[in-house]
C-alpha cells in the first residue's frame, strides 16, 4: 500500500533500524555513571551528539536531545522567553507555524504576554519586511518554521534571521520538515527538529541553543542534557535517530531531484485530470516531496476514505477531517480553498509507478464523491437579480455546491446570498470566488448564521 504521508511521519529508515538494534545491547545503562556499562552508554551518547551537531551546523555543547520535537519547541520557546524577560514580553510567530509553536504562543499570551502573528501570502510564505515591521523594543523572541508542514512552502529564514539579528532579537527556527534535506541557512539563534520526520524513531527531538543566547530552562531540571531536557536519555533511540539523519542526508541531493520531478508531475497533472482543483503552496520555493491541492464540491473525509480504500495513505487540512470541524489554520491563513484538501507527501524511495497509479485513481474517486453530493452541472441563465441560498445546518462543501448550482441563475451583475452557519464557509466561499472568477462582496449579519454575498462577474 503506497504511503504518501511522510510529512506526518516518515517510515523507519533501514539504517535507523540497524542502529537501534545494535545500540540496545550497549546503550541501556545510565550514561552519568562511571562504571564500564555507563561509560559505554556515554560514548554512544557523545558520538550521537557530535554527529547531530555536525548535521545541524552547530557546536555539540549547543545541542540537547528531547523526548519529542514538540517538547523541543515548548522548551525552546519557554526558555528563550524566560531568559529575555527583561527585554520584554512580546513574541512574534507566523500565522502558519506548527501547532506546537502556536500552542506555546497561546500559553504565553494567557500569561500576560503579547503575540504578533505575521500574515502570509496566498502561497503560504512570509516576507522578511513583515517580520522586520513586527519587531518592537520589547520583543523577546521571534519564531519561524524553515518550511511549512502542510503545503511545503520554504520560508525566507536567512533574511528574517538577519532582520532579527540587527534588532538584537533571537530567532527560533522549527526545522522539523526540512532538516533531513539539509542545514538551515542563516544566522538563527535556536533550532528544533523531530527525528520521526526523517525516518528516525518517534520520541526523539533536537533543541539547539546557540552560545550567547539568553536561556532559562523552565520547570523542574536536573543535571542531564545541560538541564534543558530532564530525564533519562533514550540512548538507543537517539543513536538510531542520528544514524538515520546522516543516512538520509547522504541520499538527499539525488533523492530531492527525483521527488521534485514526481511532485511537479502531480502539480501539473491533477488540474488537467480533475476539474475545479486548486493546487496550493509556492510553485518553486518548496520542499521536494510535498504537494497539496483542494477539490471543489468534495467532502474531505470522504475523499481520504476512498483513497485509503484504493490503497493510498494521504492526509488533509480540510475541515471535514478535523475533530474541530474547522479548516486547517494554515489553509485559513493562506486564504485558499479548504474543502476536499489532499496533502501528498512522498517518502524517499517511493516508486514512480505508485505515483502514476495515484493519478489514475484520483479522477474517478473525486467524480464519484461529487456525484453523491450532487455537485453542479452547467447552469442555465435567468434574469433574477438576487437569489438567497439557505445552507443553514449544512457542512461544507454543501454551501459551496449550492452556491455553484445557482450562480448561473442570476444575470451578470446579480448577486447570490448564501446563508451558512458552518465556519468553513468563511474561507471556502471566497476561495471559490477566486477560483471561478466571481466577485466576493463580503459577509453580512443574518438572523441565523452569516450571509456571504457573491456577485456574478462572468
Amino acid at each position: 500500500m503506497p504511503y504518501f504521508d511522510a510529512a506526518s511521519g516518515a517510515p523507519l529508515h533501514p539504517v535507523a533500524r540497524q542502529a537501534l538494534m545494535a545500540s540496545l545491547d550497549e546503550g541501556w545503562a545510565d550514561p552519568a555513571r562511571l562504571y564500564r556499562e555507563g561509560r559505554k552508554a556515554r560514548l554512544l551518547l557523545d558520538a550521537a551528539r557530535e554527529a547531530a551537531a555536525e548535521a545541524v551546523g552547530c557546536r555539540a555543547d549547543e545541542l540537547v536531545f528531547t523526548a519529542s520535537g514538540t517538547r523541543a519547541v515548548h522548551s525552546g520557546i519557554e526558555g528563550a522567553l524566560a531568559g529575555r524577560r527583561r527585554a520584554g514580553r512580546h513574541l512574534i510567530v507566523s500565522a502558519v507555524e506548527h501547532s506546537s509553536v502556536l500552542h506555546s504562543a497561546e500559553v504565553f499570551e494567557a500569561g500576560g504576554g503579547t503575540v504578533t502573528r505575521v500574515a502570509v501570502s496566498r502561497t503560504g510564505a512570509v516576507t522578511p519586511s513583515a517580520y522586520e515591521a513586527a519587531l518592537r523594543p520589547d520583543t523577546a523572541l521571534a519564531c519561524l518554521q524553515s518550511a511549512n508542514h502542510e503545503v511545503g512552502t520554504v520560508q525566507p529564514v536567512a533574511e528574517v534571521a538577519d532582520a532579527c539579528r540587527a534588532a538584537g532579537v533571537p530567532l527560533l527556527v522549527d526545522a522539523a520538515q526540512s532538516l533531513g534535506w539539509g542545514r538551515v541557512e542563516g544566522d538563527w539563534s535556536l533550532l528544533t527538529a523531530s527525528a520521526h520526520k526523517w525516518g528516525g524513531p518517534p520520541g526523539v527531538g533536537l533543541l539547539v541553543v546557540r552560545k550567547g543566547v539568553r536561556f532559562a530552562a523552565q520547570g523542574p531540571v536536573d543535571e542531564r542534557e545541560s538541564g534543558r531536557a530532564p530525564g533519562f536519555e533514550n540512548i538507543p533511540a537517539i543513536v538510531a535517530a542520528v544514524a538515520s539523519l546522516r543516512a538520509v542526508r547522504a541520499e538527499a541531493a539525488q533523492e530531492a531531484v527525483r521527488l521534485r520531478e514526481l511532485t511537479e508531475r502531480i502539480r501539473a497533472r491533477v488540474p488537467e485530470l480533475v476539474p475545479d482543483v486548486e493546487v496550493v503552496g509556492d510553485a518553486a520555493r518548496r520542499l521536494p516531496g510535498i504537494v497539496t491541492f483542494s477539490c471543489l464540491y468534495v467532502d474531505g473525509e470522504a475523499l481520504l476514505h476512498e483513497l485509503d480504500r484504493a490503497g493510498f495513505s494521504v492526509s488533509s487540512g480540510s475541515s471535514c477531517t478535523s475533530s474541530t470541524l474547522t479548516p486547517s489554520h494554515v489553509l485559513r491563513a493562506m486564504g485558499v480553498l479548504s474543502e476536499g484538501n489532499v496533502r501528498v507527501s512522498l517518502p524517499p524511495g517511493v516508486a514512480e509507478a505508485d505515483v502514476e497509479r495515484f493519478l489514475e485513481v484520483l479522477p474517478g474517486t473525486v467524480a464519484g464523491i461529487r456525484e453523491k453530493l450532487g455537485a453542479p452541472a452547467p447552469a442555465v441563465r435567468a434574469d433574477t437579480e438576487e437569489l438567497v441560498v439557505d445552507s443553514l445546518g449544512k457542512r461544507c462543501p454543501i454551501p459551496v455546491i449550492e452556491l455553484a448550482k445557482v450562480i448561473g441563475d442570476v444575470p451578470v451583475g446579480g448577486t447570490v446570498r448564501v446563508l451558512s452557519d458552518d465556519e468553513a464557509a468563511r474561507l471556502d466561499i471566497p476561495a471559490w470566488c477566486e477560483m471561478r472568477g466571481q466577485e466576493y462582496l463580503g459577509e453580512q449579519p443574518a438572523e441565523r448564521g452569516t450571509a456571504y454575498v457573491v456577485r456574478r462577474v462572468s
